[in-house]
């Protein structure tokens, strides 16, 4: 009886020192993972994170103790059902997270198992006699005799995901050599830095976020221009918007301050600033001086024409 508190004190010892050390958790599934593959993902952890089972009740026992000093980690009680264990890191999540679902192992069918996935038989020679042709008949497989031995013709989904293996379908699946499942750590949720939430938010892009966090930004300093309530993201609108009225009642009366002398000015004398025109502006305006320029050339040459003429006319 000793043995056993003494053990279930280191245990709460080293979760509570786990706790402590690192800031994320990954809330782990290890259903049909063997020992000998366990073994293979805590070496492949080794220096980016710990890998820590144990019973379920001893662990929440060890939480709720941690809770009066620690109340963030009270999440994670719901989320302590079934196989599960614990990663411990402080590394990337993505990575952490690649790392831990990448070992994976293949196992046959068992009977009685449920399929994680669809299970299909391909089409292709089994090698098999003929004389066992009746058992894929039974199992609704489509096959003939080719040289001597049973040809499938056709690819058959044989077992349905989320669905139990029966006994049948598991001896065939033996019989043909195929293993279709594939074992390891399954990812339930992420706790970080006090928070806890799904795996597949790590899925989320960076440019996600940022348009997301925009939106709501925007969001909120409409509501709060429309409500007359100061938020820090309507404050810069509001001051604008003051100043754009300050101008308006500066132009109206004869209120001056540094800065408005030149905008009234403008606004009264619009001529003196018509300089300030645009390049295209000039050249139009300049377009009827060079045709009057033009004129006045004309005349000139009219007067030269009479000159030549010496007051003869043509049949003079």
């Amino acid at each position: 009886m000793g043995g056993k508190t003494a053990n279930k004190s280191v245990y709460f010892d080293k979760l509570k020192g786990l706790l402590e050390e690192y800031k994320s958790i990954f809330i782990v599934s290890v259903d049909n993972v063997s020992s000998q593959q366990m073994h293979e993902i805590r070496q492949s952890m080794r220096g980016e994170g710990v890998v820590l089972m144990g019973k379920n009740t001893m662990v929440r026992r060890a939480i709720k103790g941690f809770i009066g000093d620690f109340p963030e980690y009270e999440r994670l009680l719901p989320h302590v059902k079934g196989n599960v264990g614990f990663v411990f890191t402080n590394g990337d999540l993505k990575a952490t997270r690649e790392k831990i679902l990448s070992n994976r192992v293949a196992a046959p069918a068992r009977a009685g198992a449920v399929a994680p996935a669809d299970v299909f038989v391909p089409a292709g020679n089994t090698g098999m006699e003929p004389g066992k042709t009746s058992f894929f008949q039974a199992l609704g497989v489509p096959t003939k005799i080719a040289r001597g031995t049973i040809e499938i013709t056709a690819d058959l989904k044989l077992v349905a995901a989320k669905s139990k293996v029966g006994a049948s379908e598991a001896t065939l699946l033996n019989m043909l050599n195929i293993s279709p499942f594939t074992y390891g750590m399954g990812i339930s949720q992420i706790y970080d830095q006090g928070q806890t939430f799904a795996p597949d938010v790590l899925d989320i892009e960076e440019s996600q976020l940022l348009k997301a966090f925009t939106s709501a930004i925007n969001t909120i300093a409409t509501v709060s221009l429309a409500i007359n309530y100061p938020t820090l993201p309507s404050v810069m609108h509001s001051v604008v918007n003051s100043y754009k009225k300050v101008l308006a009642i500066a132009v109206e009366t004869d209120y001056d301050w540094e800065g408005i002398e030149e905008l009234k000015d403008r606004i009264q004398n619009p001529d003196k600033y018509a300089s300030a025109a645009p390049s295209g502006g000039a050249a139009a305006a300049d377009a009827p001086a060079e045709t009057a320029a033009a004129e006045e050339e004309k005349p000139a040459e009219d007067e030269e024409e009479e000159d030549e003429d010496m007051g003869f006319g043509l049949f003079d």
